[in-house]
């Protein structure tokens, strides 16, 4: 699956789930590591829970190898690395702290239904 599909699959797995504060960032010229970052917030420890999962399961339904999961046990913060797509699902507290956005500020900035 190319980038743009699954960045298309991950941000619909999120919406299906009320992911709230839904971005993605494009850091293809930016970083070698992933192609974009896709990073969304969660009411409760539960949601960020099953934001991540339904972000596994609809991967894994299309073909698409999960490489890593990250944070699964504390849930305030899961990493999903899906290779050229990495998802940040994060409780809002622990995602004003780290402020991803601002660290990659300078990437692009792709609407959340992934129009650019």
């Amino acid at each position: 699956m190319q980038a743009e599909q699954l960045k298309e699959l991950v941000v619909h797995a999120l919406e299906d789930v009320k992911a709230q504060d839904l971005s993605v960032i494009d850091v293809r010229d930016r970083t070698s590591v992933t192609d974009y970052m896709v990073l969304a917030s969660g009411t409760s420890n539960r949601h960020v829970r099953s934001l991540a999962d339904s972000v596994v399961a609809d991967a894994r339904g299309n073909g698409v190898r999960v490489a890593n999961i990250e944070g699964a046990n504390a849930s305030d913060w899961i990493l999903v690395d899906l290779g050229d797509i990495v998802v940040h699902v994060m409780m809002p507290a622990t995602r004003e702290f780290y402020d991803l956005e601002r660290l990659w500020r300078d990437a692009p900035a792709v609407g959340a239904a992934g129009s650019e």
